[in-house]
């Protein structure tokens, strides 16, 4: 594992025989990976811990929602009215969720968690809320593996539009990396924005058609919390791609597309306006 020291020598000679954007991206690439050894530095299952965290958030909701409330969802390739489908179907939205609520909440004490760094004249800071980001996405890929094999052996089938996921991805890393810029820059200042965040996320889970079918949502707002929602048109964007080979969203993809852009530019932005402040406040 690197030491900051390590890191900020590798980037001082880097910074000689690199241009300064793909220096800044193997950096990255650097924190990502110590980040990710950290994590489980120690633990017998290691890296299969995160695997582990998304089953048994699967294994809850579908007994809630599945077994007790009786949720049945007819799924074009796949069983109709069992609980496998609807577990899947729900897999499939859990995985983008738990990374988006994992980095972002993580990613709000990025700043404040490494006050070594933040007084480092050479170090890029913008780098640091993306770190946390980055490795709940990296953990959620485990999941989304295992995801596809199961609905490869129960349909017998991998659909073409797994192809697209890569574009989803940019959509979702870049309206959690914008999030996450302003919950970076602002936690320094004020010590309560994770654990608000942490509320707020809980509210926002039942806000989307995360765990429940978007069926159940009132026609008359339905439009309305997949336009306004990101999170809401990403999850149900996962579930076509993998699922059923399928997009039907595609004008609220094009919009999350674009929300997501501005969202990300503005998080930076503020980010950089607050980060002349934050050693004289660290």
């Amino acid at each position: 594992m690197h030491s900051v020291k390590e890191l900020v020598k590798k980037l001082k000679r880097s910074l000689l025989v690199k241009p300064q954007l793909w220096t800044k991206l193997y950096l990255l690439r650097t924190l990502v990976q110590r980040d990710l050894e950290a994590r489980y530095k120690g633990s017998i299952l290691g890296n299969i811990w995160p695997l582990l965290n998304q089953l048994s958030q699967l294994l809850i909701y579908t007994y809630v929602f599945s077994i007790v409330m009786k949720v049945r969802l007819n799924l074009k390739g796949l069983p109709e009215n069992n609980s496998l489908t609807f577990g899947l179907w729900l897999f499939a939205g859990l995985l983008p969720w738990i990374a988006f609520t994992n980095g972002l909440l993580q990613s709000s004490n990025s700043v404040v968690g490494n006050t070594n760094l933040v007084k480092k004249v050479v170090f890029p800071l913008s780098l640091l809320p993306l770190v946390p980001v980055l490795s709940a996405f990296v953990e959620s890929t485990f999941g989304l593996m295992a995801l596809i094999f199961l609905v490869a052996v129960t349909t017998k089938t991998i659909h073409i539009t797994l192809l697209l996921l890569p574009l989803l991805w940019l959509t979702q890393i870049l309206f959690t990396s914008g999030l996450a810029y302003i919950a970076a820059g602002l936690t320094v200042f004020l010590r309560d924005i994770p654990q608000t965040l942490a509320v707020i996320l809980n509210i926002w889970l039942y806000l989307a058609p995360i765990v429940y079918p978007e069926s159940l949502i009132p026609s008359q707002i339905r439009d309305w919390v997949f336009w306004l929602n990101p999170m809401a048109t990403i999850a149900e964007t996962y579930r076509g791609l993998v699922l059923v080979g399928e997009v039907k969203h595609w004008g609220e993809w094009a919009i999350a597309g674009i929300v997501s852009l501005v969202v990300f530019a503005g998080g930076f932005w503020i980010y950089k306006k607050l980060r002349p402040a934050f050693a004289d406040v660290l």
